[in-house]
């Protein structure tokens, strides 16, 4: 198990399901018109994304700058998110 974290599989794997998910989410909406529109459900999936990308560049070692820009990634699709939710 220390192995699967220490190489970044488990975030692999937690990746693969989140793309996933968004494909199913938007799959969903395009067929029924109901859940989340495309792009409130894309960009909430883009900050949690970023954050385990963050989370993975640190696991395996790379460059502190790797995790940064990730982080800042996040940062920026949550302000996103938020901006889109907050009322006019």
């Amino acid at each position: 198990m220390a192995e699967l974290f220490a190489s970044g599989l488990v975030l692999d794997v937690i990746l693969v399901l989140v793309v996933l998910e968004g494909l199913l989410l938007l799959g969903y909406h395009r067929l029924t018109g109901r859940g989340p529109a495309p792009a409130d459900a894309l960009v909430n999936l883009a900050a949690g994304l970023c954050l385990m990308v963050a989370v993975r560049a640190a696991l395996v070692d790379a460059g502190w700058q790797w995790v940064a820009f990730w982080l800042f990634a996040s940062l920026i699709a949550h302000f996103i998110d938020l901006s889109r939710r907050w009322p006019r």
